[in-house]
C-alpha cells in the first residue's frame, strides 16, 4: 500500500513554464517526472511504477517470440561506430579523452557479441533484446518525453541464416508490436518508412495519430497504403511530346515570389492567357548538402520539404542556403535551371518535354517556355516536394489523407550490412561460412509514458489504463473519523490483489483530495464518507467520470470486473 502522507510526491496547481503539450504538463504537475536538464528527466516513484509496468508488457511479448534478454553498457567505444561509418549519422555525446560515446543504438555491439558467442548454423536463429537508456544529443528537445535526449528503449535484434528466416523474424516482431500496442490501448498504425542511419532493405514505423507528433503520414482509404511522407515516392509524370515555343526572357520586376510572378503573368496576359497558375511555374531552391550546394526544382505550387530531402540524400546533413551575397550567380527569387553551375535535381513531375516559367538568372527577369531536356538537363530526380492531402496514392492512384503522428516503434530488415562489417558468419552444414542476416526492432518505452499521458488525460489530469497505472485504486477518507476505516478497507483491497494509494494526509479539504486524485489518474477512486456508516462507499471511474454508491461487500468485484 502506498500512502500519500509518506509518498515522495509533490503535486502542482500551475503548469510548468517549459511544458508544451498536455501530457508533459500533467506528468510534471502530478509528480511523475521532474526536469533535470533540457531533454532529461528524473523519474519519481509514481512515474517509475508506470515505466516499469510498460516495460513489463514489452518484455512479456518479447519472451512470447523467444527473445532472450541481455544488457550492454551505455558508454561504449566510438571506433566501433567508425567501422560502420555511422559516427557522423547521430548527434553523439562524446567523451573525447576516453574516445567513448553514450550509445544511441547498439547494432554494432550485438553483432560483435553474437560473433564472439555463436559459431555453428545449429545456433541460429536467435533473437536478443535489451531495455536500456540511450542518449542522442538532440539539438532541440521538446514536448517532454516525446522528444527527449535520454530515453529508455527496448531494442531487439534477430540473427538468421537466410533471407527467408529474416522475413519470419521481421513478421514475428511486427505481430508482437501490434499486440503490445493493443494491450496498451494505442491504435498505432504501421507505415512504410525510410531506413535512415540503420540501413537495410525494409523499414516500418508504428505511428500513433497525435496532433502533438512531429511526423506526418499518409493513408489511402482505397487500398490501405500507409507511409511516412518522407518515404512516399511520387509517380513520374509522363513525357510531354507537344511542341513548345522558344525560350523567351521577360521583364518581370519585383516578382521574387511565385505569387507575385503569377500575378504578373496574368496582368501581362502572356500568350493571350489570364489563367496562369503556380503549378505552371518552376521553383528552384538552393540547399546545402554537407559542403556541396545543390539546386532543387519543384512545381511552383509546391514547397521543398527539407525532411524529404534529408531522407533522400541521407546521410548528408541538409540546410537551406542563404549566402546569396557570396554567390552572385545565384539571383535570389530569379534562379533558373538554364546553365546553372550546381548539381540540379528535380521533382518527378518535371518530366522530359514539360515547359515551365522559371527564373532567368537575372534580377527582375523570368523565362517562358523553358523545356526540360531541351533548355536544361537535370542531374537526377528527387522526391523533395511536400506531400498534400488529395495527392494520388503511389499504389492505386486514390486520394491520400494526411495525419500527424508520433513514432512509438520502428522495425528494420538490416540484411547483411553489419555482418559484412564485422565478419559475422556461421559454419554451415558443409563446413563453409554462411553470412548472417539481421533485423533491428525498437520501441521507445519512456516515450510511451508520454504518449499515453497525452492520449489518456483531460483538463483535470491523467487517466491511466489499469494495465499500466501506478495503482488500481486511489482511496480517499473524508473526515478524521473515517481514516481508520479507510486504512482497513485499503488493507482488504490489497489482500484481494489490488494496488492501493491511500490519501491519509492530515488537514486537507475534500476539494484538494479530489483534485489530486483526478490529477494523479488512478483508474478508480473510492471515497470513504458518510455512506460508510451504512456499509457503502462511493466508487468513481476516472476514465468515464461515472460514480455510484456501492456496498463495501461488492467493491472488490466492481473494481476487478
Amino acid at each position: 500500500m502506498l500512502r500519500m502522507s509518506s509518498l515522495f510526491v509533490r503535486t502542482l496547481r500551475e503548469d510548468p513554464a517549459d511544458a508544451e503539450v498536455r501530457g508533459h504538463r500533467l506528468l510534471v504537475r502530478a509528480g511523475y517526472i521532474r526536469r533535470t536538464a533540457p531533454g532529461g528527466y528524473t523519474w519519481l516513484p509514481l512515474g517509475k511504477l508506470v515505466l516499469d509496468r510498460i516495460t513489463g508488457v514489452v518484455k512479456d511479448e518479447m519472451a512470447a517470440i523467444g527473445a532472450q534478454e541481455v544488457l550492454f553498457p551505455a558508454l561504449v567505444p566510438r571506433d566501433v561506430y567508425d567501422r560502420t561509418g555511422r559516427t557522423g549519422e547521430f548527434d553523439l555525446f562524446q567523451v573525447k579523452d576516453r574516445d567513448s560515446v553514450l550509445a544511441p543504438t547498439h547494432e554494432e555491439f550485438f553483432t560483435l557479441l553474437v560473433r564472439d558467442v555463436l559459431a555453428s548454423y545449429r545456433d541460429y536463429p536467435v533473437v536478443l533484446f535489451q531495455t536500456q537508456w540511450k542518449f542522442r544529443d538532440e539539438p532541440r528537445p521538446r514536448a517532454g518525453l516525446l522528444r527527449a535526449r535520454e530515453f529508455l528503449m527496448k531494442d531487439s535484434y534477430s540473427f538468421d541464416l537466410d533471407d527467408a528466416g529474416l522475413d519470419r523474424s521481421y513478421q514475428l516482431h511486427r505481430e508482437a508490436y501490434q499486440r503490445i500496442f493493443a494491450r496498451l490501448g494505442l491504435p498505432a498504425v504501421p507505415v512504410s518508412a525510410m531506413a535512415g542511419a540503420m540501413g537495410g532493405s525494409r523499414s516500418e514505423e508504428f505511428l500513433l495519430p497525435l496532433d502533438a507528433g512531429e511526423d506526418t503520414f499518409a493513408q489511402c482509404a482505397s487500398c490501405g497504403y500507409a507511409a511516412n511522407v518522407e518515404a512516399i515516392a511520387v509517380r513520374p509524370a509522363a513525357a510531354d511530346e507537344a511542341e513548345h515555343g522558344p525560350l523567351t526572357v521577360l521583364d518581370t520586376p519585383d516578382t521574387p515570389t511565385i505569387d507575385t510572378l503569377v500575378a504578373r503573368l496574368n496582368h501581362l496576359a502572356l500568350q493571350g492567357r489570364t489563367d496562369w497558375t503556380a503549378a505552371q511555374t518552376l521553383k528552384n531552391v538552393v540547399v546545402r548538402v554537407g559542403e556541396e550546394l545543390v539546386a532543387i526544382g519543384v512545381p511552383g505550387d509546391r514547397e521543398v520539404d527539407l525532411k524529404r530531402v534529408e531522407a533522400a540524400l541521407h546521410p548528408a546533413k541538409v540546410s537551406m542556403f542563404d549566402d546569396f551575397a557570396g554567390r552572385p550567380d545565384l539571383v535570389k527569387g530569379y534562379i533558373g535551371p538554364q546553365n546553372i553551375k550546381l548539381r540540379y535535381l528535380v521533382d518527378p513531375r518535371v518530366a522530359p518535354g514539360t515547359a515551365w516559367v522559371t527564373g532567368a538568372n537575372e534580377p527582375g527577369k523570368h523565362a517562358v517556355d523553358v523545356v526540360c531536356g531541351r533548355d536544361f538537363t537535370p542531374d537526377g530526380t528527387i522526391d523533395a516536394a511536400d506531400v498534400r492531402s488529395g495527392d494520388p496514392c503511389p499504389t492505386c492512384g486514390g486520394p491520400l489523407s494526411l495525419r500527424r503522428g508520433v513514432e512509438v516503434g520502428h522495425i528494420f530488415q538490416l540484411g547483411r550490412r553489419y555482418a559484412d562489417a564485422f565478419g559475422l558468419d556461421a559454419s554451415g552444414p558443409d563446413g563453409k561460412p554462411v553470412r548472417i542476416t539481421m533485423g533491428s526492432y525498437g520501441i521507445g518505452i519512456s516515450r510511451l509514458v508520454g504518449v499515453i499521458a497525452e492520449t489518456c488525460s483531460d483538463d483535470r489530469g491523467l487517466a491511466w489504463p489499469r494495465l499500466i497505472a501506478p495503482v488500481d485504486v486511489h482511496l480517499l477518507a473524508l473526515g478524521k473519523d473515517k481514516l481508520d476505516a479507510a486504512a482497513a478497507l485499503a488493507a482488504d483491497l490489497e489482500r484481494a490483489g489490488l494496488r492501493v494509494l491511500l490519501d491519509d494526509r492530515p488537514g486537507l479539504s475534500a476539494g484538494v483530495r479530489f483534485a489530486d486524485a483526478e490529477l494523479i489518474g488512478a483508474p478508480a477512486t473510492v471515497v470513504v464518507g458518510r455512506a460508510f456508516d451504512q456499509g457503502a462507499v462511493e466508487l468513481r471511474q476516472r476514465a468515464t467520470g461515472e460514480h455510484a454508491e456501492v456496498p463495501v461487500g461488492r467493491l472488490v468485484a466492481d473494481l476487478t470486473g
